[in-house]
Parts: C-alpha cells; sequence; structure tokens
C-alpha cells in the first residue's frame, strides 16, 4: 500500500511542461536562534506567503513551481486559524482568504468529463493545475486528499461562529461543499471505501482497508447528513487492525510504518480518551496508539538497522518525503537503495532519508522526545536544512556523492539535503505544534456537528465527546 499512496510528485513535475522550471532561490531569515515558536511562525508563512489569495490554491510544494495538491489547501485552511490565534494576521484578513478558497472550491466546475473540471460527485482530483484550478494532467479523483481538504472546510466552519454577513457565507459554504460529497458513489467494493476514480477507466482497483490516514474519510463518510457510507463500513475497516498489530519497535500497537498515517486524521481529531469498539478490545485510544508508533520510529533509528549516517536517540523520522533519485550506490561496503518521492518507514523503503516532518508533526503524541530531536537537528545541520519556512522536506546524512542525485543537492558537512518544502509535509508541523500548545485545532472541531456524527456512528464513547 506504501507503493500505491507515495505518488511519485516528482515524476508529475517532470512530465508537465508548463511546470518546468522554478522561482527564484528563496531567501531565509537565518537558522539561529530555533525555537518551536520559531519554527511554528515560519511554517504557517509558508501557507500564507505562498497561497493564492485568489483561489485559494496552495502549492503541492515551493519553491519548485507546481501544481495544488487539494490536502495542502485542507491544511492551509487550518493554518490559518493557527495564524489569527498567534496574533500573525488579523481575523479579517483570515476571513477574506478562507472565503476565496471556500467560493473557489463551492463554484468549481464538476462533472465526469476528463478535462475541464475540478471534481466529481462533491470530489475533488487529487491535483489542480495551479492557474486554471482544474484537474492536472490524469491525476486521480482522490477520496482521502478530498478528505483532507474537507478538514480544512469544516475547521473553517467551525472557526467562523460570529454573526458577520461572511462568516455566515464561510459557514453555509462549507456545509455545501460537504454536503455535496456523494460518498456510496466511491464504494465499488462496499462496504469499504476506495481510493479514488479517474474518467478513463474508472474505479482504482484499491480500498481503504488497512489501519492509515483514511480514519478521517471513514468518519466523515459516515457524517454526511447527504450521503453517508453504512456503520458496516467502520467495521470492515477496523477488522483489519489487527493485520497491523506489532511490537517490534517498542510496546504494542497497531503499525503503519510512514509517520503520516498516524498524524494527518488526528490533526484535527481529538482521539484522546475516547475509543470505538477496537480501541475498548484493546485497551487503548488511538492517541496513544500513535505515542507508541512516535516511540517504536524512534527505537527504530537507535537500532539503526541500516547502518545509516546520523540515526540516532535524537535524529529520527521517517514518512512519505522527498529524495534524492531512484538509483543504487556501494556505501560504507554495502549496496544501498535510494528513492525519489516515497513512503519510508522503519524497515520499509528506508535509505536513510530522514522528514523533520515525522518528529515535528508528532509533537502532540510525544513531546518528551520530539522536541529534543527538533533542537538537536537543527543543532547539528542548521541552515542546510532550516530556512524561511521552516524545516526543508528532509535530508540524508548518508548520501554525500552528487554522482546520481537528481532532486536537491549535496551540502559539504550535512549530505544530501531536498531543496523544496511540501504542503502536506509543512501541514502537520504547524498544526500539531499548535495543538500541542493549545490544542486549538482538537477543540475547535469539538463543535463541528459533521465529526461529532461521524465518531457517534463509528462507535466512539467516553472523554470528550460524552462530556459536551
Amino acid at each position: 500500500m506504501a507503493e500505491f499512496l507515495a505518488t511519485d510528485r516528482r515524476s508529475l513535475l517532470l512530465g508537465g511542461a508548463a511546470l518546468a522550471g522554478c522561482v527564484p532561490a528563496l531567501a531565509t531569515r537565518g537558522a539561529a536562534g530555533f525555537s518551536l515558536a520559531d519554527l511554528k511562525r515560519r511554517t504557517f508563512d509558508f501557507f500564507w506567503e505562498t497561497t493564492d489569495p485568489r483561489t485559494g490554491l496552495a502549492h503541492d510544494r515551493w519553491p519548485t513551481k507546481s501544481f495544488s495538491s487539494i490536502a495542502a489547501v485542507g491544511f492551509a485552511l487550518t493554518a490559518y486559524g493557527v495564524g489569527e490565534k498567534n496574533g500573525w494576521i488579523s481575523r479579517a484578513a483570515h476571513r477574506a482568504r478562507t472565503l476565496a478558497t471556500l467560493r473557489f472550491f463551492a463554484n468549481a466546475p464538476q462533472g465526469p468529463e476528463a478535462t475541464g473540471r475540478t471534481g466529481h460527485k462533491g470530489f475533488f482530483y487529487h491535483f489542480l493545475d495551479f492557474e486554471t484550478g482544474t484537474r492536472f494532467e490524469q491525476t486521480e479523483l482522490s477520496t482521502i486528499d478530498t478528505a483532507l481538504l474537507l478538514g480544512g472546510v469544516l475547521f473553517a466552519q467551525s472557526w467562523f461562529d460570529r454573526d458577520h454577513p461572511q462568516e455566515r457565507e464561510i459557514r453555509d459554504l462549507a456545509e455545501a461543499i460537504y454536503r455535496r460529497v456523494d460518498w456510496t458513489f466511491v464504494q465499488p467494493r462496499s462496504p469499504l471505501v476506495g481510493m479514488g476514480w479517474k474518467p478513463e477507466d474508472g474505479f482504482i482497483p484499491h480500498d481503504w482497508d488497512r489501519y492509515n490516514e483514511a480514519m478521517i474519510l471513514y468518519l466523515l463518510a459516515l457524517g454526511s447528513p447527504t450521503h453517508p457510507i453504512a456503520p458496516a463500513a467502520w467495521s470492515a475497516w477496523t477488522s483489519t487492525f489487527d493485520l497491523s498489530w506489532s511490537s517490534k519497535w517498542g510496546e504494542p500497537h497497531i503499525a503503519f510504518p510512514p509517520m503520516f498515517g498516524h498524524q494527518y486524521s488526528q490533526m484535527w481529531v481529538d482521539l484522546r480518551g475516547i475509543r470505538d469498539a477496537y480501541g475498548r478490545r484493546r485497551g487503548l485510544d488511538y492517541f496513544e496508539n500513535s505515542r507508541r508508533a512516535t516511540h517504536a520510529q524512534r527505537a527504530y533509528a537507535i537500532a539503526n538497522p541500516g547502518g545509516w549516517k546520523g540515526y540516532g536517540p535524537n535524529v529520527w523520522g521517517l514518512t512519505a518525503c522527498d529524495g534524492p533519485a531512484d538509483f543504487k550506490q556501494t556505501i560504507f561496503g554495502r549496496e544501498r537503495e535510494f528513492f525519489s518521492y516515497s513512503a519510508r518507514g522503519p524497515g520499509d523503503r528506508d535509505d536513510g532519508t530522514l522528514a523533520p516532518t515525522a518528529a515535528a508533526g508528532s509533537i502532540a503524541f510525544a513531546p518528551n522526545i520530539v522536541e529534543p530531536a527538533l533542537r538537536t537537528m537543527h543543532a547539528r545541520y542548521g541552515a542546510a536544512i532550516y530556512g524561511r519556512y521552516g524545516l526543508l522536506d528532509c535530508f540524508n546524512p548518508t548520501l554525500t556523492d552528487p554522482a546520481h542525485v537528481k532532486f536537491g543537492k549535496v551540502v559539504p558537512g550535512t549530505g544530501w539535503v531536498d531543496t523544496d518544502y511540501l504542503g502536506i509535509d509543512q501541514g502537520p508541523i504547524v498544526t500539531m505544534l499548535e495543538n500541542h500548545d493549545s490544542a486549538l485545532i482538537w477543540a475547535t472541531m469539538h463543535r463541528n456537528p459533521h465529526l461529532r456524527r461521524g465518531l457517534r456512528r463509528a462507535g466512539f464513547t467516553g472523554g470528550w465527546l460524552d462530556a459536551t
């Protein structure tokens, strides 16, 4: 599944003639004086400064010129709340940007045609042309990326709760966008939900059938007031979790090697102290499961079975991220395989490429091991990995020979370093730093009736869900 989920974003860029080229190299504010507050501000600025204020479309990556990722738009809509809460933008500016975004997605053309459309049946294409806002090349109608977009849409719906004409419009647009999604359309092998659809050849032959980032997809599909899936879908999905139960790198938990699978849903869904039937049977909630998964990543880095340079108790973190290229090279007396964009995890396509978002996006789960890791990575690698918008997507201390490198660059004393920030990896950093600091996103989503309905239909009880 990891190979399927890791869409080769670099290949899509190379295949699009219109996207050949980069914007000028980014200026940096300097890497001195690292703090979690500075990291949060820089990562917020990525979304605020690079997103198109006319449409709300967010770049898949920057500074390399790219298409828009609808998941990154969902992360941007959520990051704006972090900016307002911290005083970096006004409520009026936040309101204007969010309203432009929701107007665009509410009015964007939908239909079964292969071109000139932004989506179909309420879903949206994974990638959109940044200029036209319509389907980029032949990317799929993506169920998970639509769900991640909706996470931001519903966050905005609950955030803007005042009796102001623009805030009322935001709430109405969010409601219309969410209600339009026909979740039953993407169940060709019911009760599970499929991964996507293309006009050219129909449904993708894969379902969301293992523990992964699809929790928010199932919850929002269950919570729909117009086209809900049946609760049997949740039972069918969670019935597969035992297949992923593991204690290989520490405490037993439902494993999903790349860290994003534990982070994405919990950017919005507060799973602390609430449990469904599976959690009650196992005696843990999914937040605790993610805490254990975070510690497992660190334990894997300490063991370092691949013998990669730099790995240790305070330098760790594997997830879906960029990479130098697809090639093999002998280093330290063994042949090693490297990848371009790929979903990496403990023992799964690990090529020595570390993604700071794997640690930073997990700070709410395990701050006692994440904060030292972020400080150590910054102290050791400094400006090579930390710039205008915070932590660059990834780096690889083992790879010091640029001979086969196609992406990024080799920095003396550091190794290979990516030169891009990725929207879907920036998102977990800024939102989970804020959830760690104030539980802002979680508390806002406590008020959303659609998420609450989805949680109830999935069988969750306890904690804040019963108390509020």
